[in-house]
């Protein structure tokens, strides 16, 4: 006996042939190993750790609120950074770079050594005495976190890589004629540390203590005459010759 279709349900059409795919012009590419990470949310998440670490310190914030912060999850940051000292040097590191771009020490002879000096002088000096700079001074200074590994981390993420970078710059104009230091690692280091020191001076000091802030017209004499000092101590006549020697 022959089945009949039922009244209630139409009888199956035929299945129609597949298509055939279309051809492509270009073979598919293969996927990377692992997924790419989120520039946009690394981002994010090193200016919420900047905002955090200003407001609450270190211990104060966690990394549950720095997410919260950043508007991604938890997962997120340890994916980003693995844990919040990594977090904390990377936030130091970011910090530096944006208030002493590379840029500023790249070789460019078209500048005077003084404007070249004067520019990195007044970036530095930006830089150190931002609010997120001044808290965290006093934060590494405190008795829990001074002596720690911490301080270690803070120092070569910030000052240690701003210093190696100035030396640089002073290796060029070393090779150039305009700076007279011995052409040793170490002295050029001496001598970029030196101009650091200037730079901070007695103005960082106050603002570090909490003495009030300094006159913005104060603070410019007082970067020009640090400059000023540092080629009285290191500056050449360009024929080679130190300008004690003259």
């Amino acid at each position: 006996m022959t089945a009949r279709p039922s009244r209630d349900r139409p009888a199956a059409k035929p299945a129609a042939p597949a298509k055939p795919a279309p051809a492509q012009s270009t073979p598919a590419r293969a996927a990377g190993p692992g997924r790419p990470k989120d520039l946009g949310k690394r981002a994010a998440i090193l200016e919420a750790a900047k905002r955090m670490f200003t407001r609450l310190g270190f211990d104060g914030a966690s990394m549950d609120q720095i997410a919260a912060e950043a508007g991604v999850s938890k997962l997120t940051v340890y994916s980003h950074f693995g844990d919040k000292e990594t977090l904390f040097g990377a936030a130091v590191k970011s910090h530096c770079e944006t208030g002493l771009p590379p840029s500023l020490f790249e070789a460019r002879p078209d500048i005077p050594l003084r404007e070249r000096l004067l520019a990195v002088a007044r970036a530095f000096y930006g830089m150190i005495t931002s609010p997120e700079a001044i808290a965290g001074h006093r934060m590494l200074c405190t008795p829990q976190l001074a002596g720690t590994p911490l301080s270690r981390l803070f120092w070569e993420a910030g000052p240690d890589r701003v210093q190696n970078a100035f030396a640089t710059l002073l290796e060029r104009r070393i090779a150039s004629g305009e700076l007279d230091i011995e052409p040793r690692p170490e002295a050029i280091h001496r001598a970029a540390t030196q101009f650091c020191v200037l730079l901070k001076g007695e103005p960082h000091a106050m603002l570090v203590f909490g003495c009030g802030d300094v006159d913005p017209a104060d603070i410019e004499a007082h970067l020009a005459a640090s400059v000023d000092m540092f080629l009285r101590a290191y500056a050449t006549d360009r024929n080679g010759a130190p300008r004690s020697s003259r």
